[in-house]
């Protein structure tokens, strides 16, 4: 039997939720086991839609192609925003794993051009995760995820696909952005981390709130107050995994079949039934993408 404080070992099968949900933001390409394997287990537990996204232009040609095979999964394509300066300016220390000559407009553009002929697909149904990250691309690379944001949002419009939001650090600028530019009808912020307040605007909006583990996380109150904040049929739940495990087996691998865990703290936090909850997100996640 493997120790308690295993990082390695994977959280147990939670118990199944009673109505089928959607993990509406999920990376099986960087997890564990095949990916059929991934959604049998998703779907052993009321798992039973996800959304792979694809974070670079290789990720996306496979989650499309993942997307086509099987009916349950829909895919999400897009140039990361950490991944838009390392295309322009180049990849020296490899922390992408590619260690890349800069590559200047016209590989951006390139680029871009593949996400757009992928956006098309009908098995794609989102553009993302797009955005901004001022946590690890630093101000030289800050005007290029903003070139990169704005030309996602115009792929989204022009093929009438939802717009999948990465907002690290960065709150501000990405709704300014997305004022500016005329934000798509169907828009989603993945893994949601801003404040009440910022929750309220986007409500106005009509933009969805997705919501992964750090809303479990004890030190996390004001992420739960955006959550109550957020009006029910706006709420979608996410895993982003292998990242972002929910309490409390943060830090180990995570799942989409770890979802339930994350549904059943949020509806404790918005004094819920998980079935009421879990109803609200199946029909909300069809709804945002399109299926």
């Amino acid at each position: 039997m493997a120790p308690k404080d295993d990082r390695a070992t994977p959280p147990p099968l939670p118990v199944p939720l009673a109505v089928a949900v959607a993990d509406s933001h999920t990376h099986l390409d960087m997890q564990s086991g095949t990916p059929e394997e991934g959604l049998a287990r998703a779907a052993s537990v009321g798992v039973t839609t996800v959304v792979q996204v694809g974070c670079d232009v290789p990720g996306s040609r496979w989650a499309a192609e993942l997307a086509a095979r099987y009916e349950q999964v829909h895919a999400a394509v897009a140039l990361h925003p950490n991944e838009a300066p390392r295309i322009y300016l180049g990849d020296p220390d490899g922390w992408s794993g590619q260690q890349r000559p800069a590559g200047g407009q016209a590989a951006l553009d390139e680029a871009l051009a593949e996400i757009d002929a992928l956006a098309a697909l009908p098995q794609v149904r989102a553009v993302g995760e797009t955005g901004l990250d001022y946590f690890r691309t630093g101000p030289e690379g800050v005007e290029i995820q903003k070139e990169s944001f704005r030309r996602h949002i115009e792929i989204a419009k022009r093929h009438g696909k939802a717009l999948v939001i990465h907002d690290r650090d960065a709150h501000e600028d990405v709704i300014a952005v997305l004022l500016e530019e005329g934000a798509p009808e169907r828009t989603v912020f993945h893994c949601y981390s801003g404040d009440a307040e910022m929750a309220k605007v986007c409500a106005e909006h009509g933009w969805y709130l997705s919501f992964a583990g750090p809303v479990t996380f004890k030190a996390n109150q004001p992420l739960r107050d955006a959550l109550t904040a957020t009006p029910l049929d706006r709420i979608l739940v996410e895993t982003d995994a292998p990242f972002l495990t929910p309490h409390p087996y943060r830090g180990r691998p995570n799942a989409p079949y770890l979802i339930p865990v994350t549904v059943r703290s949020m509806a404790a936090t918005l004094g819920l039934h998980e079935d009421e909850l879990a109803t609200a997100i199946a029909e909300n996640t069809a709804r945002a993408f399109g299926y």
